[in-house]
């Protein structure tokens, strides 16, 4: 489950609350393992410039500029009730999760996103298959939502997943980590795909695959028409090499695969 990307704070409220977190990113991210050196490094010069960019403006009055990005296309108002509603037996089989899993190449020893993770359904799903050798990054930008998956790892004794507060338009994770990603639900609710994207394709292993289960619709309606996630994704520099309808029995649900170019 993602978000609606419309509110937005001042600049330098934001960068410098990432740059105040960044030794916590690097405890969340996982039990034993840390951010590699290259992305703490990254994660670093970033709060190191919004404090300086701060600080400059804070020397002439003036606020830091803010960012008032416009969507790219229409956005639905993310569910925030009861995760529950996301548990209901036989979903696993109805969703085919295990096909889904074997066509983005999941398997033991792997690491996997599950980006706009919600409750963690397809994080839970996803740990199991990689089993203790492998890793399942839960990427949300609800706090809530990542405590909750935070305790369910602990109570299910799955170590293996790692969660990560992510923001609307960065995803946090850290390059060159990822064998596969998927997105259930999620691409509609993100109003700025092209920095979220980035983030995901700098993430991504050669050969790694990455995965998108919507429906068709306007974009408000929790639903995207397939042909516009093709452009943006395409456009952010992925190729598609897969295309599939079973997720859903009436056939209004797409799962599109995409390797990076």
């Amino acid at each position: 489950m993602r978000r609606i990307r419309c509110v937005r704070e001042s600049a330098h409220v934001r960068l410098n609350s990432m740059h105040t977190t960044t030794h916590t990113r690097a405890v969340r991210i996982g039990p034993g393992k840390k951010l590699t050196s290259a992305a703490l490094a990254a994660v670093w010069a970033i709060g190191t410039l919004a404090q300086a960019q701060a600080g400059q403006a804070a020397q002439t009055g003036q606020a830091a500029p803010q960012q008032q990005a416009l969507p790219q296309h229409p956005t639905s108002t993310p569910y925030a009730g009861d995760l529950s509603i996301f548990e209901t037996p036989g979903r696993a089989e109805k969703l085919h999760i295990d096909r889904v899993m074997s066509l983005l190449h999941i398997e033991a020893g792997k690491t996997v996103a599950d980006i706009g993770a919600g409750g963690g359904w397809f994080t839970v799903q996803a740990a199991r298959q990689v089993g203790p050798g492998g890793a399942v990054i839960a990427e949300d930008i609800n706090p809530a939502y990542i405590d909750s998956i935070g305790k369910r790892a602990a109570k299910e004794q799955l170590g293996n997943i790692h969660t990560v507060l992510g923001t609307p338009d960065d995803p946090k994770l850290p390059p060159n980590s990822l064998d596969a990603a998927l997105m259930l639900k999620v691409y509609h609710e993100i109003a700025h795909p092209e920095p979220v994207l980035k983030d995901l394709r700098d993430a991504m292993k050669p050969g790694a695959r990455f995965g998108i289960i919507d429906r068709n619709g306007k974009g408000d309606d929790h639903g995207l028409p397939e042909a516009t996630v093709r452009r943006e994704v395409e456009r952010a520099g992925f190729k598609q090499v897969g295309r599939y309808d079973f997720t859903k029995d009436d056939g209004q649900d797409y799962f599109l695969i995409f390797e990076k170019r």
